[in-house]
């Protein structure tokens, strides 16, 4: 892929940081975006990965394209809960011929996994857009500086399109347009998953990692027309060992949030943006937010997991975080809740709007890179034009009280892996 150039126009040199920054929403972008399609994981095995999320998020299995439908290219399997779609792809072997091979996702390409996979591992290769048109978004958008992955192809109705531009990293920004209730065309229903589910709805925000954060942010403030939502500097967010720099981007509707992180160096420990950039050779996706309608309940059935296949958590923080919370948000939570957030090590954390329960996973694959969040944000509701009820994006923050906690914890857990490299080490 082609290397990122700075804007040439009027963009941001440097972050002011949280109390100086100020949020408007100019309604800037250069296409209609409507909001988070569905997130595409590329691994070795399709099967097991997308079963392993399925089981430990409780989001069922609905849909696939496979050789059972046709496709002899690559398996691709579908997890859907509420509006999040998790999408897990692997390859068959290229040295298979068919006399009509029909990959159902017209971008995919068995060299470029292979590439992808071995420098990345588990990892997400697409974050996907609903948009209107996805050759107008890939025109405008490649206008505006974009580099090029996929242009514009009209998928097996007919109907759908499907275009796809870099993001960062071997990370692509896809752009989808479809009508397709399913998911997309080419893909079958999956019956016998349906009873399955923790309470998850949706995608409320995806994280990347890069090395620095200056010229991606203008990168993609340039051709979205994005808006920066908030800021963070290491001053911000950091504890006294280390620490991280990040700006959050914005559509129109502030649905779609895309945070940036960048490592900050001359702390006592390296930077946890850092060691992410190191075992995932190179920018990609830190993690992902997922809004739960009861993070309570999610949580119980989620732990309940942990050790029988599903996903570890990061350590809660000591007794005295929940004992400060009641004069933080004992107006929102109840003592009952309170008491809950400390059963289950959900950290809770408010702005001027509203209020966010948050909680993290460790990595979720081999490497120490991708993992969840779990997040159920609280106030901000609206009324839209015609007068439905909505949340207003991003109510709650993004945990800035509560980052110092998360960095201690990963600095925890960062210790206790050098801890046993080093013992390897001396048994050598």
């Amino acid at each position: 892929m082609g290397t990122i150039a700075t804007s040439t126009t009027t963009t941001p040199t440097s972050l002011v940081g949280f109390k100086n920054f100020t949020r408007i929403n100019p309604k800037s972008d250069h296409f209609p975006v409507h909001k988070f399609h569905h997130i595409e994981f590329w691994c070795g095995d399709a099967t097991n990965t997308a079963l392993r999320f399925s089981f430990a998020l409780g989001m069922p299995l609905v849909a696939k394209s496979d050789l059972s439908t046709g496709n002899t290219t690559h398996a691709s399997y579908l997890l859907r809960s509420g509006h999040l779609n998790f999408l897990f792809t692997a390859p068959y072997s290229p040295t298979i011929t068919t006399s009509n091979p029909t990959p159902t996702l017209p971008t995919f390409s068995s060299t470029t996994h292979l590439s992808f996979t071995s420098s990345h591992g588990l990892a997400v290769r697409a974050v996907a857009l609903l948009v209107s048109s996805a050759s107008s978004a890939f025109t405008s958008a490649t206008s505006h500086g974009a580099i090029p992955v996929s242009e514009p192809i009209l998928l097996s109705d007919n109907k759908s399109s499907i275009a796809e531009v870099q993001l960062y990293g071997d990370v692509v920004l896809r752009f989808i347009s479809t009508s397709d209730e399913l998911f997309l065309p080419g893909f079958e229903p999956v019956e016998g998953y349906k009873g399955l589910d923790f309470g998850i709805r949706g995608l409320d925000h995806a994280v990347g990692n890069v090395f620095d954060l200056m010229p991606v942010l203008n990168y993609i403030k340039k051709f979205t027309g994005f808006h920066e939502f908030a800021e963070f500097t290491a001053e911000d967010v950091g504890t006294s060992e280390s620490g991280l720099n990040s700006v959050v981007l914005a559509n129109n509707n502030e649905n779609v949030l895309l945070p940036l992180n960048e490592p900050v160096f001359g702390t006592k420990r390296k930077s946890q943006i850092q060691t992410y950039l190191e075992h995932n050779e190179g920018p990609g996706v830190q993690h992902l937010a997922l809004v739960s309608e009861d993070i309570f309940r999610t949580l119980r059935q989620m732990r309940e997991r942990t050790w029988v296949g599903g996903f570890d958590f990061m350590p809660s923080p000591p007794s005295t975080y929940y004992r400060n919370l009641k004069s933080r948000v004992g107006d929102v939570l109840s003592e009952e809740q309170i008491e809950e957030c400390e059963k289950l090590g959900i950290l809770v954390d408010r702005d001027d709007q509203g209020t966010l329960l948050q909680i993290f996973t460790k990595p979720v694959g081999d490497r120490p890179t991708i993992f969840i969040e779990i997040i159920q944000r609280v106030g901000c509701m609206m009324k839209d034009e015609e007068g439905k009820i909505y949340q207003k994006g991003g109510c709650g923050g993004f945990g800035k009280g509560n980052f110092s906690e998360l960095f201690k914890s990963i600095e925890e857990y960062e210790k206790m892996l050098e801890a046993k490299q080093v013992t390897q080490n001396s048994a050598a």
